[in-house]
This record gives structure tokens, C-alpha cells and sequence, in this order.
């Protein structure tokens, strides 16, 4: 675990103030953060263009709720067995390539694999399954899925010392929502937004051959029904010293599930919230500098909610493989 920090990368107080400025808003004008963060424009393009070639920047992206197209999620761990790397790659390679895969993701502890699916058939997708296990069953031990229902998305407010309390209530909520009515000029626009969140509208006018009057008008709309949840930045986090845990938690008295949430949602290093049916009755996700912190925050709820908690399991990001909010059909 500790091969991370050989990586690490030391940022200062401005570079910091500048990731959560993208992270709350990546669309926003850099004039705009500027003011924010105490810097010229110039200046705050500069350190972007530095953070971009350091790694720690990877890209802009939108928070699409695809729940509000039509799509359902489905989720499902996988451990392996009888692998080698080669076989661990091509299995990784499989799913990233497939178009329905909006996240996947490499694990150590209970997991190796875990990979996130837009679906809009169950008989499609059981279709798909079938074909997968005839080339790789032999090397699944165990397969878990789950249905994901919804994710409360909160902002890194770890990055600042002193971040701004009421940005840990301005997060992204996809999920339990109805479906909307779009069009295809709302799917293609969605799907360039979703690799590039700062892609300025003349740009996405020109190619979808448009006018910027008419594209505005789109972006908003998609705002205002909540297909677009909000512009984040994709940051390498690990350089920066941090790693991904996700604590999956059942409990002895389910009725206290929302208690724990109210309480732990203040943590800055709270990341998302996952809702599913499936896997544990609470399932939290952190950005965390080791596993001992980790272990703090379960003894800090345990005590707090005694005898609440029936047990808990752990596991930590890897390498993340692929994130991608639109589906590519």
C-alpha cells in the first residue's frame, strides 16, 4: 500500500485552493476562480497547465444522471482465481471496452474487480453476462452484484483546511429520479460535456453543427431537470498522498442507517454516499492518507452508535480503469 507515496506529489496552498474551486465547478470561468483563490487569470491558467502536466489534473468531466434517461445501473465485484497479470489485463481490458461499462475499477481486500454498467434491457445485459462467462468464468471465484439505486457525490472538501461548511451540503445526487424527455442533439451534447466539462459552446456548436443561442438553451435545460448534476475535475489523487477506501457496514438496527449518514457526511474525506440493493446496509466511500484512518473513523462511528454496527469489511482502490457518467450507445 505504501507504493503510493514514492509518487507523491507536493502542491501548495493556491494549487489546492484552485482543485476545489474546479472540483465545485470545473465549467466556471478562470477570471472567475481567480477572484476566488487570490490570483490573476494568467496565473491560475499557468498553475492548471502545471498541475495538468505534473498528472495530478486528468481531465474535466460532467456528472451526467443517466438514471434520468432511461438507464438503470447495475454493479458487481468480482474476485479472481487461477489468473496471471495477462489474464487480470485482458479481463480489465474487456469491460473497459465495452460500451455499457461507465466505471471500473482494480481493488485490493475482499474484491479484485469492480465494474459499473448502464442497462437499459436486463435481457440484453443477461445476454452479455452469458457470453462473459463463457470467456473468463473459469477465473471468477466469486461474483457479487447489486442493483445501484443512487450516489450522493460530495465535494473534496480535504484539500482545504479551512473549506467552506455549506459546500459539504452542495453535492450531486444521481439517481431516484423519472425519466426526462431528450432528444438526440441533448445526447450528444451530453456526450462531448462528458469527457470535457470546459469544452466551450462554440466548440460544441461547431460540431454538432448548431448555434451557440441553441446549445446554451440545451445546457440548461439539462441543468434545470437534473440530467446534468454538476462540472467536477478528475484529479490523480494519490499524488497528492490520498487513496481510495470504501467501507461496506451492516448493521444490528438498520433504523439508525440515516443517524450514521447525518453524522458522518461532515467528514471533509467523505467522497460519496452509495445507495443499492445488495452487498451492505451502508456503503461509504473515502479519500484517505492510509488504512489507519480508515480504522478511525469505524472505531469513531462505533462508539458513537454502540452496538449499532453488526460488522464491517473494507477494500481500496487500486487503479481506476475507466470513469465515464455518459453511456456511449
Amino acid at each position: 500500500m505504501n507504493t503510493m507515496y514514492n509518487f507523491m506529489i507536493k502542491i501548495d496552498l493556491k494549487d489546492r485552493k484552485i482543485l476545489y474551486q474546479l472540483d465545485i465547478d470545473s465549467r466556471q470561468p478562470l477570471s472567475t476562480i481567480g477572484k476566488k483563490v487570490g490570483l490573476p487569470k494568467t496565473v491560475v491558467a499557468y498553475r492548471i497547465n502545471k498541475l495538468k502536466e505534473k498528472g495530478i489534473i486528468k481531465s474535466f468531466y460532467t456528472v451526467i444522471d443517466a438514471f434520468k434517461l432511461g438507464y438503470t445501473s447495475l454493479r458487481f465485484y468480482l474476485t479472481y482465481q487461477y489468473t496471471t497479470p495477462e489474464i487480470e489485463k485482458e479481463i480489465v481490458d474487456y469491460f473497459k471496452k465495452n460500451k455499457h461499462t461507465w466505471w471500473l475499477g482494480t481493488f485490493e481486500g475482499r474484491f479484485d474487480l469492480a465494474v459499473i454498467m448502464w442497462v437499459k434491457d436486463l435481457n440484453d445485459f443477461y445476454s452479455f453476462w452469458k457470453k462473459t462467462l463463457k470467456k473468463f468464468r473459469y477465473y471468477f471465484q466469486e461474483q457479487v452484484f447489486s442493483l445501484y439505486v443512487m450516489l450522493y457525490l460530495y465535494r473534496y472538501s480535504y484539500l482545504l483546511e479551512d473549506y467552506v461548511e455549506s459546500d459539504r451540503t452542495k453535492f450531486e445526487i444521481t439517481g431516484g429520479g423519472k425519466k426526462v424527455k431528450t432528444d438526440d442533439l441533448d445526447f450528444h451534447i451530453l456526450k462531448l460535456m462528458a469527457e470535457n466539462a470546459r469544452m466551450p459552446v462554440t466548440k460544441i456548436a461547431k460540431n454538432l453543427n448548431s448555434t451557440v443561442t441553441v446549445i446554451n438553451y440545451r445546457i440548461k435545460k439539462l441543468m434545470r431537470l437534473g440530467v446534468i448534476q454538476g462540472f467536477r475535475v478528475n484529479y490523480d489523487f494519490s499524488k497528492l498522498g490520498y487513496q481510495w477506501f470504501k467501507l461496506d457496514i451492516d448493521l444490528k438496527e438498520y433504523e439508525k442507517k440515516e443517524q450514521i449518514i447525518d453524522y458522518i457526511k461532515s467528514n471533509p474525506h467523505l467522497i460519496i454516499i452509495d445507495e443499492s440493493a445488495g452487498v451492505s446496509d451502508l456503503e461509504l466511500e473515502f479519500h484517505l492518507e492510509s488504512l489507519n484512518k480508515l480504522h478511525d473513523i469505524m472505531e469513531d462511528i462505533i462508539a458513537k452508535f454502540p452496538n449499532v454496527v453488526k460488522n464491517y469489511r473494507y477494500i481500496y482502490a487500486v487503479k481506476v480503469h475507466k470513469m465515464h457518467y455518459m453511456p456511449e450507445e
